[in-house]
Parts: C-alpha cells; sequence; structure tokens
C-alpha cells in the first residue's frame, strides 16, 4: 500500500509522512524505523555532538536502511556546524534536508548538487516566498499547536494560504498525531505532513520514561508557551518545574536580546542554557521538568512503535476518507 501525490513522488517514499526531527528526542532507531515504514526519518544533525559522532550515526543508519532519510539544519549564527554537518549529510546520501531559524541558502546549493531536496520551517507566506525564491523544495508550514518554536496561525488557515501563494509543496506541521489529522491537512492542501509529538510516546526514544508518561497524560490544555527555553516562545509541557520559573524572560534579559547591539551575544546564551535545561530534563530523571511537546499531547494515548504508530496513521488515514460524507451531486457521478 501507498500513497501517491507530488510528495511521496518527490521523496520516492511509499507514505507523505515525515518523523520530525525533535531535538534530544529522535535517534538513530526512530530514523530507521520510520524510513523503513514507508516514512521519512528525521532528526537535527545537533542531537548529535560533537560533529564527529554526527558522521557515525550517519554512518549507522545508512547500513541499516537504503530508504529517504532526512536531517535538520539550523542556519543561523548560533550554529557553527551549519558547513560541516551539511558535508557530512551529503557524503551520506541525505534526501532530505529541513531548515530552522535562518537563511537557508547554502543548504539549498549544497543540497541541489548532490540531487537533495530542502524543504523550510515557515510560519507565515513572506518567508514561504522568500525561501521560494532562493529555491527550496518545499516549505514546513508550522501552526499553531505544534511543539517547540509553534506558529502563530491556525493550520485551518495557514495551509491553505500557503497553498494559493506558493507553488512548492507544503507539509503541515502543528497538532497532527493522527491519519484523521492527516486528511484533514491534505484536504487544505498540504502535500505531507510533520509528525513530532506522536513520536516522543514511542518504543524507540532513548529519553526519560516519565516525559512519555506526560505527553501520554497531559491534554492541550497543559501546553504552554515559554521564552525562557531559547528566547524565543516555545511549546512545553506545563509542569510543576514550568509554573514556578515562569514563562517570561526577566525584564533585563529580554531588554539584552531586544537591543540591537546586545542581541548577537545575549542570544546564544539564552539558546545555551536553554537546551542544557533541555537534555537534562529529557534524558534523565529531575526536578527540573522542561518537556517540550505540542497540543497534540491529547491525541496521545499509548506508546508504541513507530512502524505501529505509522501503520496506525495508514489505517485511520483511510478509515477516513471512506467515512466522509459526500454530497448528493458527487454521489450522483
Amino acid at each position: 500500500m501507498s500513497i501517491t501525490n507530488e510528495f511521496t513522488q518527490l521523496m520516492k517514499c511509499d507514505y507523505p509522512i515525515i518523523a520530525a526531527p525533535m531535538f534530544l528526542v529522535s535517534n538513530e532507531d526512530m530514523v530507521v524505523e520510520s524510513s523503513e515504514a514507508g516514512a521519512i526519518g528525521a532528526f537535527p544533525s545537533l542531537n548529535f555532538r560533537p560533529a564527529e559522532e554526527f558522521a557515525k550515526a550517519l554512518k549507522r543508519i545508512r547500513e541499516r536502511t537504503k530508504k529517504p532519510i532526512c536531517v535538520n539544519i539550523i542556519v543561523n549564527k548560533s550554529n557553527p556546524r551549519q558547513t560541516p554537518d551539511i558535508k557530512a549529510s551529503l557524503d551520506h546520501g541525505v534526501d532530505l534536508f529541513i531548515t530552522s531559524l535562518g537563511n537557508p541558502k547554502d543548504v539549498i546549493k549544497e543540497a541541489h548538487k548532490n540531487g537533495a531536496k530542502v524543504f523550510c520551517d515557515v510560519t507565515n507566506l513572506e518567508h514561504g516566498k522568500k525561501v521560494q525564491d532562493l529555491g527550496a523544495d518545499g516549505v514546513i508550514a508550522v501552526g499553531s499547536g505544534a511543539g517547540g518554536h509553534a506558529g502563530p496561525i491556525s493550520p485551518l488557515v495557514l495551509i491553505p494560504w500557503l497553498k494559493s501563494e506558493l507553488t512548492i509543496p507544503i507539509a503541515a506541521a502543528g497538532g497532527i498525531a493522527s491519519g484523521r489529522q492527516m486528511a484533514a491537512a491534505l484536504a487544505l492542501g498540504a502535500s505531507a505532513v510533520s509528525v513530532g509529538t506522536r513520536f516522543i510516546a514511542c518504543t524507540e526514544a532513548k529519553i526519560d520514561q516519565n516525559y512519555k508518561k506526560a505527553v501520554v497524560d497531559s491534554t492541550p490544555e497543559d501546553i504552554v508557551l515559554t521564552s525562557k527555553v531559547s528566547g524565543t516562545p516555545a511549546a512545553v509541557i506545563n509542569t510543576p518545574y514550568v509554573k514556578k520559573m515562569g514563562t517570561e524572560l526577566p525584564w533585563l534579559v529580554k531588554k539584552l536580546k531586544d537591543n540591537k547591539y546586545s542581541k548577537q551575544y545575549i542570544t546564544p546564551l539564552i539558546h545555551l542554557a536553554g537546551m542544557k535545561t533541555l537534555e537534562k530534563a529529557a534524558t534523565k530523571s529531575s526536578w527540573k521538568e522542561v518537556w517540550s511537546a505540542g497540543q497534540s499531547v491529547g491525541l496521545v494515548h499509548d506508546i508504541k512503535p513507530c512502524r505501529e504508530i505509522i501503520e496506525e496513521f495508514i489505517k485511520d488515514y483511510e478509515k477516513t476518507l471512506a467515512e466522509m460524507p459526500r454530497s448528493s451531486v458527487a454521489e450522483s457521478k
């Protein structure tokens, strides 16, 4: 079984599903199992440190699967590994890049030399047009409800808005945890879905079990936006620790971040402190629980292997299409 559309034809995969690259969560097993199941497994290059470990991970992944795989590259100045990580990715035959938080022109240029594709995170039409003009092969439309750095616009509006103005494929991201929602996203004009939160609760994720349990037990109302992780509002589970520390940057830090002279120094420091907090919380039990997740936690009820999650998506997708009410005009045809 497969789903044929512009995304699956472009990426030579069976299903228009990206197992989204999640900082500290995505790993080799998740990539391999997702790609082997017909989706595209993805992971951030920065999940492996130092850079040599990233190259080793790519080599191990490629020894286990020849199916399409994806790497997420942070493309702003706070990431000094951008150039070597692109090279390592291309050396090991990465098929798809997802770029975040900056200008993707270098990734697009280098990727296209190898025939790899580039999709760029966007939260609005302005950025969508910019990356399309730079030669991006598609966009990840990050709407409200997403985990991490969620966009402000409802997917119900963002996807058809981008679809009406762009000529490149759109992958919908934010609040998608089932095949029913995938059907809705494709009906709105998306060519694929990028699914993160659902895969936090997979058996292959080597994260603290309390993190997985929190995803299963939480509701959409338990998700809040905090600026304390990276300086930019990010969606996390509202744990007792998050409630205690608050969600806004201290007044002085915010002033320094907004100042055109000091922001280039203070922003990387905020990112570094936030990354260390997330790493400690994700990998071992700690009272400092800062767990990234999106509003789709309310639709995650169990922990299961990546392959079963993808199989369930496709069954749910097909069931949704079969159950959709049809107009009398359509039925008469």
